[in-house]
């Protein structure tokens, strides 16, 4: 099973820098897709549903604006849009694919880099979001989780860290509370079960010559529940074209899709 990700920022502008040429190369069985800025009537038509995929969309209220969707070359026995929170459903955050006992998410995590009250955001989700979490460990399925996060993790996780301890995505709590994800809650983050090591960004600020430089961010992930880490593979970020300020991220697990 192939799962990819990525945060198009503009679904419509990432078709126009070649994704939907790429993608059928791919042989995914699901990709999932932040950050559309895009409502559902204007991705109805070609290259929006590619040939051999279902497709589910959860839009932003807000014309232009955030959005997430799935993917899948099976069609999913549902699909849920939202977590039943209206402030941030609004936004169109959380998407879930249900194939069987297997759960798919494409979720946009809120950032807080436009200033103080959109980090009061973020770290209002992060509180409710840890907890929704725990429930989902608690429960019977398995889940991919793909998205962008918008936190990098480790020092590892970006260029330069030593510059950035005193800004939203990298900020001392968001890691902690990255820490308590992984190591309290119990989520596995699938890159780095595979390379614990591996230096490798998924985002590059569009300022000054951040991806000539290679001066980037790792913020997109696939958070797995430990039942899944056996069956990883490998998993890759794709670079050779950019389709988005962020990159592509593919991780292949041995089972079949639910």
């Amino acid at each position: 099973m192939r799962v990819i990700s990525l945060n198009c920022n503009g679904i419509r502008a990432a078709a126009r820098k070649g994704f939907f040429d790429w993608l059928p190369q791919q042989q995914a069985d699901v990709v999932c897709l932040q950050e559309l800025k895009a409502q559902p009537d204007q991705l109805s038509a070609d290259p929006f549903h590619p040939d051999g995929y279902h497709v589910a969309l959860h839009a932003a209220e807000k014309k232009g604006y955030s959005g997430v969707g799935i993917y899948a070359r099976r069609e999913p026995d549902d699909v849920i849009r939202g977590l039943g929170w209206p402030e941030f459903d609004a936004e169109g955050r959380w998407i879930e694919a249900r194939f069987g006992a297997l759960s798919v998410v494409s979720l946009y995590f809120p950032s807080g880099s436009s200033g103080d009250q959109r980090q009061g955001v973020k770290e209002g989700w992060m509180g409710d979001f840890l907890d929704h979490l725990r429930t989902l460990m608690a429960d019977d399925r398995e889940y991919i989780i793909c998205g962008d996060w918008n936190i990098a993790h480790r020092e590892l996780d970006l260029r330069n860290w030593r510059s950035n301890r005193k800004n939203s995505g990298f900020l001392p709590h968001e890691r902690a509370w990255l820490d308590r994800v992984f190591d309290e809650v119990g989520w596995v983050d699938a890159y780095r079960a595979l390379y614990p090591e591996r230096e490798q960004y998924t985002w590059w600020s569009n300022r000054g010559r951040a991806w000539d430089n290679n001066t980037g961010w790792r913020i997109d992930y696939q958070v797995i529940t430990p039942g899944l880490k056996p069956a990883l593979r490998d998993a890759s970020v794709y670079t050779d074209d950019r389709f988005s300020d962020h990159a592509p991220l593919t991780v292949d697990y041995e089972r079949a899709l639910g």
